[in-house]
């Protein structure tokens, strides 16, 4: 058989493919995208690609275009220098402090959906604004803008994987704008002395290399953009991927409800089984051997965390949704130096929300399986109708 990541028959499920990649096929060759592009499929090779940043760099971006380095998407020293400005708003001390405003926005957004007829979306209604309001409070972002907010972020990830980025453009300038003109604020305030509210808006804009510059409003910019993209698209998709497979077979949603002590299980296995992010980009810098294959410097490189997260050498019954799996290293949220930011949030908010669906809505069941996001390298549930009545 062959595999191509944009088949209809992978885009709707992303998994279909993934044996004859890891068993026939470890480096694979596709041209139907411009750049082509190679991926790498097995658990060994995606976590020796992750960890060797000096031969799969990220200085021409993570996603399938060569792109200019900018914020954290590109090696060292420029990407240490951000990781480490930011690095301290999420760490497991400083997510505990979001404990709370998580439980209490997730009570609300529940409660709101039991005021209602019965149907409810679980995209729209809970796995959207949970992240997306969080990560914008830590913005400084305004409530009002929360729904404009969201859209930029939808647009900012479609583009990336789409045939012509040029028609998001008009969209991604408006985005541009309308955080330039608060980072310009939030500076001028900080270089005339004012008052500051302590949000990461705030500390970007701050932000000085050791020369003491201030950064480029380029890679502010970058960081702005990863960072919404990041702090809430993915566990958007996490949320709905994980109530879509727990209610699919309603055996599971029996099973948490009576060992609550499984959330957290349940969380990192969909996490494995259904990763938000496929996989990612990096560029050679050099020619790589690797399984009687040769991929050219300067080549783009698919790093298939789904398809390592099912390597059979790694993971028991890999095809197998296990509540019971017992701990092993995912890569979903990548490995060593670009290790994403926000796991231990989006760890976080989704087991929140599980909690919180189990107790208030346990009679929770699927309505239909909804409509998947649409970047090939992305997976979750653009639509889950759910009913709790």
């Amino acid at each position: 058989m062959s595999w191509s990541p944009f088949s209809s028959e992978t885009l709707e499920n992303p998994a279909s493919g993934v044996r004859h990649l890891l068993q026939q096929c470890p480096v694979h060759y596709c041209d139907e995208f411009n750049p082509a592009f190679y991926t790498l499929s097995r658990y060994e090779d995606v976590a020796n690609a992750l960890r060797d940043v000096d031969t799969f760099s990220s200085q021409f971006g993570q996603g399938p275009r060569f792109t200019e380095p900018a914020g954290m998407l590109c090696d060292p020293p420029q990407h240490t220098f951000f990781r480490k400005l930011l690095q301290g708003w999420f760490t497991p001390v400083a997510v505990k402090g979001l404990r709370k405003p998580v439980i209490n926005l997730t009570h609300h957004l529940i409660d709101s959906i039991l005021e209602g007829d019965g149907n409810f979306d679980a995209h729209d209604d809970l796995a959207f604004p949970l992240p997306v309001t969080i990560i914008a409070q830590l913005l400084g972002v305004p409530d009002d803008d929360l729904e404009q907010f969201k859209y930029w972020s939808d647009i900012q990830v479609a583009a990336m994987g789409a045939a012509d980025p040029a028609v998001f453009i008009d969209d991604q300038q408006a985005f541009q704008s309308y955080m330039l003109n608060h980072f310009r604020g939030k500076r001028a305030l900080i270089q005339d002395g004012g008052d500051q509210t302590e949000d990461l808006l705030a500390v970007i804009a701050g932000a000085r290399d050791e020369s003491g510059n201030y950064a480029s409003e380029v890679d502010a910019l970058s960081v702005l953009n990863q960072l919404l993209v990041g702090g809430n698209e993915t566990t958007t998709s996490l949320i709905t991927n994980l109530l879509w497979r727990l209610l699919e077979q309603p055996a599971r949603w029996e099973m948490l409800k009576k060992e609550p002590t499984l959330i957290p299980q349940a969380v990192e296995e969909s996490l494995r089984y259904d990763p938000p992010v496929l996989g990612l980009y990096r560029s050679t810098t050099r020619e790589v051997k690797l399984h009687g294959q040769i991929i050219p410097a300067g080549s783009k490189v698919y790093i298939h965390y789904a398809a390592a997260n099912r390597d059979p050498s790694v993971f028991k019954e890999p095809d197998l949704f296990d509540l019971t799996r017992p701990s092993a290293r995912h890569m979903s949220f990548g490995l060593g130096l670009h290790f994403c930011l926000g796991a231990t949030t989006a760890r976080l908010e989704a087991e929140v929300a599980l909690r919180l669906l189990l107790e208030k809505l346990p009679n929770l069941r699927l309505v239909h399986n909804g409509e998947r996001i649409g970047p090939f390298f992305l997976w979750g549930r653009k639509t889950l109708p759910l009913a709790w009545r």
